[in-house]
């Protein structure tokens, strides 16, 4: 038996004005993207913000279903538009926030299993991590570099092999 350790790497900013200035703008354009969460069951809106190579901005917010498993996250909706109308521009970062009228929300939420393994798959398609901002608004935000900072144990194609064709 051998015991091995994963370690993850982030940054902690303070407040989103200690944020580069870029970083900062895309953080602002997650908080944009809060107001088109359809999110009437759970009342949590969830705003996501790509910036791709090419410096275009895609939104993405969560859109809730009356029956909950047909809904869909904020990251895989901005993640998906990417995909489908935005072949070819790789994606440079993503920001996310979240918003609830419940209950506030005093940390950085971070994405579900499902939206990190879309994630990381992109990230595999353009042979390059993105940069991910949890900003919880007017408080901290933790910056990271790829997925696999999130979810070390992704499933991603280079754990598969194919057999020998005899």
């Amino acid at each position: 038996m051998e015991e091995k350790t994963i370690s993850i790497s982030f940054q902690e900013f303070a407040t989103i004005d200690d944020l580069p200035e870029r970083d900062r703008a895309l953080c602002n354009e997650a908080e944009r993207a809060l107001s088109s969460s359809y999110s009437p069951y759970s009342e949590f809106r969830v705003g996501a913000a790509i910036r791709l190579q090419s410096g275009k901005i895609i939104y993405g917010s969560n859109q809730e279903n009356v029956a909950f498993p047909s809904g869909l996250c904020a990251e895989r909706v901005a993640l998906f538009t990417t995909g489908a109308q935005h072949t070819g521009d790789p994606i440079q970062s993503i920001a996310i926030t979240a918003r609830s009228d419940k209950f506030e929300i005093i940390a950085p939420v971070t994405p579900c299993g499902a939206c990190l393994q879309v994630l990381g798959d992109f990230e595999q398609r353009q042979d390059r991590p993105i940069k991910v901002l949890l900003y919880c608004l007017g408080k901290n935000i933790l910056v990271s570099e790829g997925a696999a900072n999130f979810l070390p144990f992704q499933f991603i194609e280079q754990r598969l092999k194919k057999k020998n064709e005899v």
